[in-house]
């Protein structure tokens, strides 16, 4: 129990660390949210605003935030499972998405959350569904924007891990790591452009996609 709830302790304060804002200040000397539209301090500004390194920093050390913890919660330990894996796992995103250290004001948690199902390996199956599911609403049924596409994303991602992983504690801390990404992004206050949905029909063949404005 005490190691739990170390391990959940230390993921909510890794994920507290908002790279993206120390990263920009460090090399673009700004704050890289500060020309945003979305106020997000996360990868795809880091990259953006802050340029290749500040990007590549930030991406790799909000993987790691995720992975760390989770992967070192395991290893070695037969009994990590059930509630305490779920919370392990959840607690890195909710730091992202509410920082103790920048006064509960977050990002979205995306690559957090990938970092924390990276921290299942061996077991590649957790991490897989979120990507393919990425890929299904880019390439085969293309939403936008990314506010719109990142909540289909994970609403349909819980279902693919209860589905797909057999492990009921991943399918657990995913969902609750999702219902926080989801719960962000409902919440945030960028404007939201119209949504659209474009069919992944070839264009090679003469045909185009075909296009659904809400």
């Amino acid at each position: 129990m005490m190691r739990t709830l170390l391990f959940i302790i230390i993921g909510y304060l890794g994920g507290s660390l908002l790279f993206a804002r120390y990263f920009g200040k460090l090399f673009g000397k700004k704050d890289i949210t500060a020309d945003s539209t979305d106020k997000n301090p996360g990868t795809f500004n880091a990259f953006k605003y802050g340029g290749f390194l500040c990007g590549t920093l930030t991406l790799c050390c909000d993987l790691l935030k995720g992975f760390l913890p989770v992967f070192f919660y395991q290893y070695g330990n037969p009994y990590a499972g059930g509630l305490g894996l779920a919370l392990v796992l959840a607690a890195p995103v909710c730091g992202h998405v509410l920082p103790i250290f920048h006064k509960f004001k977050g990002g979205k948690g995306i690559a957090v959350s990938f970092g924390c199902l990276l921290g299942m390996l061996p077991d590649v199956r957790p991490v897989l569904v979120l990507a393919c599911v990425f890929l299904f609403f880019s390439l085969v049924v293309n939403i936008t924007p990314n506010y719109h596409k990142t909540f289909f994303t994970y609403l349909f991602a819980i279902l693919g891990m209860r589905l797909l992983v057999p492990n009921p504690a991943v399918s657990l801390g995913f969902a609750i790591a999702a219902v926080l990404v989801m719960l962000k992004l409902m919440f945030s206050t960028e404007k939201r452009e119209p949504f659209k949905i474009k069919m992944g029909i070839v264009r090679k063949q003469g045909l185009h996609p075909v296009e659904h404005n809400d």
